[in-house]
């Protein structure tokens, strides 16, 4: 996001550089303690759903998770089924890990969302569930998230949900946790960097639901994949557990920039209000558009090529910037063409 630091953030990092940077307590516990019971704590909260703290464990991020849990709990060679177009970092992960993509092709529906059909799943180990949907901003009712449990179960598979976007749901959108569906076949995967813009903090969490995957993480020795950095817990508890009068500011304006990319896009470009996040999914009809606005509007946005399936005449465009800073770049493509 191009916009400033919760002020609880702030308070909390200057209390702790201020104060004792020595050893955390929590350094014992692999850098849980306080940081699962805040978790715990905003899911039961926000989404009806009460994790164990005990199952909760941290990595740097969402993309260092996904690596260690596909390292313990699959093997080259195989499956694993994703919703695509998809964050691209996913992508390049199970190419350089030799975990074969079985795409979920997202399609545009009749209305104004996304639509999907779910292939044959043999040969799967995991279903990496995004949702909210990077890029598309999708988020998956509970009737389709039913569906996705039910073929989870036929194929005996191991579900990795990101769930990091599910704080920047707009209403009359509601997130729900798929633990909350499957909770023994899940690892959820979240943090508070995408919804209060802290990717520099370096801190995730993983509830663990899967007991043997719980299993497999603690015959591992403990610090072998780090642990969580101070900072970075200091960050996330503060945010979870006081950033939320921030939070509502920051998605009014995020809600108001997802409506003025709609009405302010040049005509012919297609563009799907998004359900969640701050991404803009928009559809050129025809690939290597990043390159011609970069060109040509100076506007720096993602090319859908990188999103794999389905992403190949696409850009895709952060809107988590003030109302000007978006309207120049709205002025940018419409002159651009």
């Amino acid at each position: 996001m191009d916009l400033p630091t919760a002020t609880a953030v702030v308070e909390a990092l200057k209390r702790r550089a201020e104060g004792d940077l020595g050893y955390p307590t929590w350094l014992d516990d692999y850098g849980c303690g306080a940081l699962a019971e805040a978790f715990a704590e905003r899911m039961a909260g926000r989404y009806s759903w009460s994790p164990d703290p005990g199952h909760v464990r941290t990595f740097s991020d969402i993309n260092q998770a996904l690596q260690v849990l596909l390292h313990l709990a699959t093997r080259p060679g195989d499956g694993v089924a994703l919703h695509t177009p998809a964050y691209h970092p996913f992508l390049g992960t199970l190419k350089v890990m030799n975990r074969p993509l079985r795409p979920i092709r997202l399609v545009p529906d009749e209305g104004d969302s996304w639509r999907y059909e779910l292939p044959d799943l043999s040969g799967c180990r995991v279903l990496l569930l995004v949702n909210p949907q990077n890029p598309t901003g999708r988020v998956f009712t509970r009737q389709e998230l039913e569906e996705l449990a039910e073929h989870v179960e036929r194929h005996d598979l191991l579900v990795i949900s990101d769930e990091i976007h599910a704080d920047l749901a707009y209403a009359p959108n509601q997130h729900i946790p798929f633990a909350t569906i499957l909770p023994e076949r899940t690892v959820t995967l979240t943090s508070a960097t995408k919804a209060f813009n802290l990717g520099g903090i370096r801190c995730s969490v993983a509830h663990v639901g899967s007991p043997a995957v719980r299993a497999a993480l603690a015959a591992e020795p403990p610090f072998v994949y780090g642990s969580a950095h101070v900072f970075g817990v200091e960050a996330t508890i503060a945010a979870w557990r006081d950033g939320d009068a921030w939070l509502e500011e920051t998605r009014a304006l995020l809600d108001r920039n997802r409506k003025t990319i709609a009405a302010r896009l040049p005509e012919g470009v297609g563009y799907r209000v998004p359900q969640a996040t701050y991404l803009a999914w928009l559809d050129y009809g025809r690939p290597g558009m990043a390159q011609v606005l970069e060109r040509e509007a100076k506007v720096l946005l993602n090319d859908g090529a990188a999103f794999g399936p389905g992403g190949e005449n696409h850009v895709r465009l952060n809107f988590a910037t003030t109302e000007p800073v978006l309207g120049e770049i709205l002025d940018r493509i419409r002159q651009a063409g």
